[in-house]
């Protein structure tokens, strides 16, 4: 063999050495696969979206890494059914790989993928399927039930009170006389999340002296709802009190109770869970209340400007904002797991969630929306509730936009009772 030949075979050899080491660097690049729930599909895939494009963001914002890991999303589609959320993520664990799960949206929908993770020991963080069930099933059996790590939303008992404490305020303070006496009646989706969240409402307001007159459920996809607003108008409560989590349902919900004519205090809880809410219901949302978080800091503004120039819509504080937020606390989870362990394993991710997130030990203050998230032994697998921490504060919508009304030490501008 020629001298110049064994340059080029040289040559050749050091150059597959620096490919299959990932590079110059000497580190072989390995993949990650993070599966990333939401409903992708169905009547709430706006949400999905959302879900979709924050959660981008975030992955973005690490160009796609932790140390030598390339980290590659799967997107596990919820589709808003219990049977296809738990078949999708038993496909994304056995067909596709991933080791490590982030975020889904129905209550329903997490109930029914917790053994699904627990049976594979697949860890999954941040889920918001925020019903009762879950915290229930997670402390049973936590040696399965506890590999859904953690939720990203708590229970609605811990996190909707304060439309009571609201308007007992309202009332102490004169803005607000109820028409019909203190009387509610209930309504919502007839899920998990509907009936845990109206529960926790009927509690609060019943706790206060109120009267629950009705109390009416209908299907998530539900959109003519004149037989429920006619009934309720016919027994004149002064609040009327729910949840829709699917932009549609809720959007002819409260257009229908402007047509029928209520005069009731409208609480309508998640009609901000999707950004471009206004253009579904427009100028029937003035006056509405629900609970929502702001994108109130100069980060979090940013966030709204790219989001909009990327993806030409409104992004929601509670579906797109809570995303990233949560995703960039999984890649905060993953770096953790690298630098302790040198492998991001199930394994290794689970138990840095064990050892570190469920004792607050490991804490997120690099997002948007709330200024810490973090977890404690007392509240696992809730967040940690509170000021400076995770709250969602009372809101009234005006042309569009939420301003708060409660509570006083961040109010924007006063209760506008319906005329």
């Amino acid at each position: 063999m020629s001298r110049g030949r064994l340059v080029v075979v040289a040559l050749a050899a050091l150059s597959l050495m620096a490919v299959s080491c990932g590079g110059t660097s000497g580190t072989t690049q390995q993949e990650f696969k993070l599966g990333i729930g939401g409903p992708y599909t169905g009547p709430v895939a706006k949400t999905g979206a959302e879900f979709q494009h924050a959660a981008t963001m975030a992955l973005e914002k690490v160009n796609y890494k932790i140390g030598n890991y390339k980290i590659t999303p799967v997107w596990v589609d919820e589709a808003s059914d219990p049977a296809k959320a738990s078949s999708a993520l038993e496909d994304a664990i056995v067909g596709k790989g991933i080791q490590m799960g982030c975020l889904n949206w129905h209550s329903s929908d997490a109930v029914a993928m917790m053994p699904v993770a627990g049976r594979h020991k697949v860890p999954y963080f941040f889920g918001m399927g925020a019903t009762g069930v879950v915290n229930d099933n997670f402390n049973k059996d936590r040696a399965v039930n506890g590999y859904w790590m953690a939720k990203g939303w708590p229970t609605p008992q811990k996190l909707a009170t304060p439309y009571g404490d609201a308007i007992q305020a309202f009332i102490d303070g004169g803005s607000y006389t109820p028409k019909h006496g203190k009387t509610v009646a209930i309504w919502g989706e007839d899920t998990d999340w509907g009936h845990s969240l109206t529960g926790a409402i009927k509690d609060k307001f019943t706790s206060l002296g109120w009267t629950v007159v009705d109390s009416q459920f209908f299907k998530i996809d539900a959109t003519d709802h004149h037989t429920i607003l006619n009934k309720f108008k016919s027994e004149q409560p002064s609040i009327i009190a729910g949840t829709s989590t699917a932009p549609e349902t809720m959007s002819a919900f409260i257009k229908q109770a402007k047509e029928v004519g209520l005069d009731s205090v409208l609480i309508a809880d998640g009609l901000g869970y999707v950004g471009d809410f206004y253009k579904l219901v427009g100028s029937a949302s003035d006056g509405v209340l629900d609970m929502q978080p702001l994108f109130a800091s100069p980060a979090a503004q940013q966030f709204v400007s790219t989001y909009k120039s990327r993806f030409g819509s409104e992004p929601s504080p509670s579906a797109a904002g809570l995303a990233y937020d949560w995703t960039g606390f999984c890649l905060k989870i993953l770096k953790r797991t690298l630098d302790k362990y040198g492998s991001l394993t199930s394994d290794n991710i689970y138990k840095v969630g064990r050892d570190e997130l469920w004792t607050g030990q490991l804490t997120y203050t690099d997002g948007i929306i709330m200024n810490e998230y973090k977890f404690s032994p007392d509240s696992i697998p809730d967040p940690v509730i509170g000021k400076g921490e995770y709250i969602f504060p009372v809101i009234q919508y005006k042309g569009g936009t939420g301003q708060i009304v409660f509570p006083p030490d961040v109010k924007q501008t006063n209760f506008t009772a319906p005329a």
